[in-house]
């Protein structure tokens, strides 16, 4: 990761003055801006920005996710990409002072612009004090909106009758019926690509393994709920309703996803299974599907979405000499339902994260002697301060509408997080002191970002309740790795042995790319770029962007980054149907 410094006071050898006016300051600096955009003169952007500044393009520019870090790197990028974009028609929607603390704030300016032959934009950039008075850019945000031409059928331009949906009566062997775009998977995320596809007219078909739309949620361990509040889980096009609880029970999200489905019309086939996918000569996609026993072929998919979760759905159980006479149940965390039936029975949860922790707080509710077994150091955050530090006033009742709370979130970097985590850290002080005093190991996340960039490398590695574990009701063991497993339990290299008679592995899943191997063979499994994870700038490998096989994409994450990133999945997809999509900056 580049190691972004917070602008402070400090070392800009600068503060902000008493009487600064904010809307002068953020109107001289956008015209000197927008002025040399429009000309394409990156030397004189670039003299707007301090030097340790960043600007991240999100297709906007570079019809890619590209972070650029220093003065140096944004001149080349400006060099490469102003003069061919053709920005034009800079508007200020937006200007006000932000204090972080007393050694940091910012101008923030929102506006929109546009790309010739491309779309409309939007922007966000934060500037800073300069010791000479001048206020300059620390940080920019370019975000494409929207295509030239194909704009999105919402609001005055929703259709004027609502189509009957065309999952029952499309004939899979009529060429002119085929769909233009396969998505692999019907949870959260299939469904808010096809969503947003569906608005942009691209005609696209889910297929979801399940019986049910929601299944994937529906059958999970009974006492599931997001850990994520619902301001920040909104879907595309349909937010909750303002009764919804705060915190939303696995089974009540289910419902919510089949009722989503329906309410956009989207095209799902249910009980039904991709087999095979393969691309042809011509670039299109072969795809076999088994629905209800019977095998569809559609000869001439444009583009095929993998959106079947973390890992592709594969369970990571990690392997141990002596599993296979282990006389107990092992379960991957995944598959856990409920505790009563492990009532009178020892039960070890491998894992430190959320769901290990649900799992054995659902055992002890059960008074089940649980024990977790902590593998490696754990970030930890309560409740209570960390949402609120991390989201309020952003994702927050009150808080600004979704998309514009997307944008602002997508437009910073990690130099807030290591300061937001450090006063989330000081308010839980007695929280981890009581952690730290019952041998549980904590960390500070990734580079000290607390749970900021957690799930964009590992999909979660948080931690969010503990009193159960610092009273001592479930128990713990991180004291020496495991060895083996024996008949009655696990043993570890220190020499000390765990009964067990359940073993629950809080594991996590395997590489995505595997199950696109399963559906579309090794020869494309070779060329798909890693799934998740962050690159040397920061940005996400792999999904919403392109996998490096024509066509072929991977859509996931939590809802939040469904909502947000399927747009810009989709519109890439329409670029690329109506033959406008321009060259990938950085492949």
């Amino acid at each position: 990761m580049p190691n972004f410094h917070l602008p402070t006071f400090e070392r800009l050898n600068a503060t902000v003055p008493s009487d600064v006016d904010v809307e002068q300051v953020a109107a001289t600096w956008m015209a000197s801006f927008s002025r040399a955009a429009e000309e394409g003169n990156a030397s004189a952007v670039i003299e707007l920005f301090i030097e340790d500044s960043y600007w991240r393009d999100m297709l906007a520019l570079t019809w890619n996710f590209r972070t650029f870090h220093g003065a140096a790197s944004i001149a080349k990028f400006l060099a490469d990409r102003l003069l061919p974009s053709t920005l034009a028609n800079f508007r200020v929607k937006e200007a006000a002072l932000q204090p972080l603390g007393p050694d940091l704030a910012w101008i923030r300016i929102s506006f929109d612009f546009a790309v010739k032959d491309v779309g409309n934009a939007s922007g966000i950039v934060r500037l800073v004090p300069q010791s000479d008075g001048v206020w300059r850019a620390y940080g920019m945000y370019t975000n494409l909106e929207g295509l030239e031409g194909f704009p999105e059928r919402i609001g005055a331009l929703r259709p004027e009758f609502a189509p009957g949906s065309r999952a029952e009566s499309r004939n899979a062997d009529d060429k002119h019926d085929e769909p233009a775009v396969v998505i692999v998977g019907g949870g959260h995320s299939g469904l808010a690509l096809a969503a947003r596809l569906k608005a942009l007219d691209v005609r696209t078909l889910v297929v979801e393994k399940n019986a049910r739309v929601g299944d994937n949620w529906r059958n999970r361990y009974d006492k599931l709920r997001l850990h994520d509040p619902v301001w920040y889980d909104h879907m595309p096009y349909l937010p909750f309703p303002p009764t919804w609880p705060i915190y939303t029970p696995a089974k009540k999200l289910a419902n919510w996803l089949e009722t989503y489905a329906d309410a956009m019309d989207l095209d799902v086939w249910t009980s039904s299974t991709v087999l095979a996918a393969q691309p042809s000569a011509s670039g299109n996609w072969k795809v076999v599907i088994n629905r209800d026993g019977a095998e569809r072929v559609l000869s001439n998919v444009h583009h095929v979405v993998f959106a079947t979760g973390w890992g592709g759905g594969q369970l990571n159980v990690p392997s141990f000499a002596g599993m296979d006479t282990f006389k107990g149940e092992m379960i991957h965390s995944a598959k856990y339902k409920r505790s009563e039936r492990y009532k009178g029975k020892k039960v070890v949860v491998i894992g430190a994260c959320v769901s290990a922790h649900d799992v054995a707080a659902d055992c002890y509710s059960q008074g089940i002697d649980v024990m977790m077994y902590q593998r490696t150091s754990t970030y930890v955050m309560s409740t209570r301060h960390g949402l609120s530090a991390l989201m309020k006033p952003t994702y927050w009742e009150g808080g600004p509408p979704t998309e514009d709370a997307d944008r602002d979130g997508a437009s910073l970097v990690v130099g807030l997080y290591r300061r937001l985590t450090g006063v989330v850290a000081e308010a839980d002080r007695d929280m981890l002191d009581g952690l730290r005093g019952c041998g549980f190991r904590v960390n500070m996340g990734i580079e000290g970002t607390g749970s900021g960039l957690l799930p964009f490398e590992r999909g979660g590695g948080s931690y969010l309740g503990v009193e159960l574990l610092i009273s001592g009701k479930i128990k713990l063991k991180n004291d020496s790795l495991i060895s083996g497993f024996t008949e009655r339990g696990i043993r570890f290299e220190d020499g000390s042995e765990v009964e067990a008679d359940v073993v629950v592995f809080a594991t996590g899943f395997g590489d995505a790319r595997n199950t696109i191997r399963k559906v579309c063979g090794d020869a494309v499994g070779d060329r798909c770029a890693r799934v998740w994870g962050l690159d040397e700038e920061g940005e996400v490998n792999g999904a919403w962007r392109g996998m490096g096989v024509r066509g072929l994409w991977y859509m996931m994450g939590n809802l939040a980054m469904s909502r947000f990133y399927s747009k810009h999945l989709a519109l890439q997809i329409k670029a690329m149907e109506e033959g406008v999509f321009g060259e990938r900056y950085g492949a």
